[in-house]
């Protein structure tokens, strides 16, 4: 694994030292957070949005921009290239349909590189913890999410977009009108994530993997492990919750993945 003192690579597209972005303390007194160009890349998607009067509104006119500028519709179908063979073609909404599968399938890979590629920050676990980077674990992490059929559809681009419009909902729409939210995690044990601080019993300070799911429903978190962590997770970490889009497949799931890093947690039972 990467030495426990360091998060990630020395640059990213945020303009913020990773170090900085994922420590407690930047959980603790968030600052906004952009992807370098996505925004100004899609003036006129996010004019249009401006244009909407309700969050529904703003969805279907993402999810269409997507649908257009990227083929979905092509891709949703697997419709026939002239070779006969079924052709793939990878989308935001498949990566977020499998990453409910599997967190630790290829498409997690991608996830995770993604957030590697854009913020900076270190995988932690990727089917198994991540010992260090001459790893069989690190190599296999690589490999899948360098794996061409998940990157033939300008993928990072789409989840750029994801993030910068996920943060301009919660903008618009003051979603929740705080800096943060408060969500759980169920986890069986404090080994599934590593523990950088054991301030007592029930406080500490955890250092999760760079995406990491979490819930607003404590009944749900209990349903994954016998110990519920309770987070206070700043909003501009957030990529992507249930209410977001008209049209996904975590409907149901009150699902909310997050940036991971450092952060205080209330360890429940």
């Amino acid at each position: 694994m990467p030495d426990i003192s360091q998060h990630g690579h020395s640059t990213n597209l945020i303009g913020l030292a990773t170090a900085c972005m994922a420590s407690h303390a930047f959980n603790e007194n968030p600052q906004p957070l952009h992807i370098a160009g996505t925004r100004e890349s899609a003036s006129g998607l996010f004019e249009q949005l401006l244009r909407q009067p309700t969050r529904d509104d703003c969805g279907r006119i993402f999810q269409d921009y997507m649908c257009i500028v990227f083929g979905f519709e092509t891709e949703q179908r697997l419709r026939n290239d002239h070779s006969g063979r079924r052709r793939y073609r990878n989308s935001y909404l498949r990566l977020i349909q499998d990453w409910g599968l599997d967190s630790n399938n290829a498409q997690g890979a991608v996830f995770k590189g993604w957030v590697e590629s854009r913020f900076g920050l270190f995988p932690t676990y990727h089917k198994q913890q991540i010992a260090s980077f001459i790893s069989k674990d690190w190599v296999m992490y690589i490999e899948e999410k360098m794996n061409s059929r998940y990157h033939n559809n300008c993928i990072y681009m789409q989840l750029d977009l994801l993030y910068e419009y996920c943060q301009w909902v919660i903008e618009r729409f003051q979603l929740p009108a705080a800096t943060h939210k408060t969500l759980y995690r169920g986890v069986n044990s404090l080994d599934d994530d590593w523990l950088v601080l054991d301030e007592d019993k029930t406080h500490k300070i955890v250092r999760f993997n760079n995406i990491v799911s979490f819930t607003d429903r404590r009944s749900i978190a209990s349903e994954f492990g016998a110990y519920i962590l309770e987070v206070e997770v700043p909003m501009v970490k957030l990529i992507f919750f249930n209410e977001l889009l008209p049209h996904h497949a975590l409907h149901g799931e009150a699902e909310y993945l997050v940036i991971g890093g450092d952060y205080r947690v209330k360890v429940q039972r």
